[in-house]
């Protein structure tokens, strides 16, 4: 069955899924890891694309961002894949593909939904078992967001973000108590299914999801 059209609306976050072909990994060194955030930083400017949280892992990214123009996402993405792909053959000398088709993405409803989100993206690496607590993983915005350092100076906060706080170190430590609290498996489910759906995280409450696919 053919997928969807997308979804995208100006000044909603977008969810964006991006996976290694046949699930291979997509980053092999420490230095793929800052090329790729690298062109992460570059192309989501000329896009106009806000990065509020993102995180690279062995085989898949994921990326939530804001954006006027709608055409920002296609624009970042399209740009990003094609020359971190390039990239990546000319070091390994290979080719082909690097990604799985096209990317998966679910529109976030800001209100409710922004920060169930963020932490599902930067909680990702506790989940894969990789690290024991997210501040341990290097390559996820979770460190930057939470005031501990490690920056790659490519995050743009989220209008919600600031209202964590009246001073810059309240708001990191608002956002580190927030992950105080585990998302619950039907806050998990609802993700899960809004990006295999590719409908916004509103149309997936109450609704049962789909079996749980690896590494995401």
């Amino acid at each position: 069955m053919p997928r969807r059209a997308r979804l995208v609306l100006p000044g909603v976050p977008l969810h964006i899924v991006q996976r290694g072909h046949n699930r291979q990994p997509c980053f092999h060194s420490f230095s793929d890891y800052l090329v790729y955030l690298d062109k992460l930083r570059v192309h989501a400017t000329t896009a106009g694309c806000a990065i509020h949280a993102y995180v690279l892992m062995t085989n898949h990214v994921h990326i939530l961002t804001s954006f006027d123009d709608v055409s920002g996402p296609s624009r970042l993405m399209c740009k990003l894949s094609q020359q971190y792909s390039s990239y990546l053959n000319k070091r390994l000398g290979k080719s082909g593909s690097t990604w799985e088709g096209r990317y998966w993405s679910c529109l976030v409803p800001t209100e409710r939904y922004l920060f169930i989100c963020q932490r599902y993206i930067e909680l990702n690496p506790v989940r894969a078992g990789l690290v024991v607590r997210q501040d341990q993983y290097r390559w996820s915005s979770y460190r930057e967001n939470a005031g501990l350092g490690d920056t790659h100076s490519l995050l743009s906060p989220h209008e919600l973000y600031g209202r964590l706080g009246t001073s810059e170190g309240q708001r990191k430590e608002s956002y580190r108590k927030l992950f105080a609290t585990e998302l619950t498996e039907a806050e998990l489910t609802q993700i899960r299914s809004g990006l295999q759906e590719e409908l916004p995280l509103e149309h997936m409450a109450g609704r049962p999801g789909r079996p749980k696919k690896k590494n995401q």
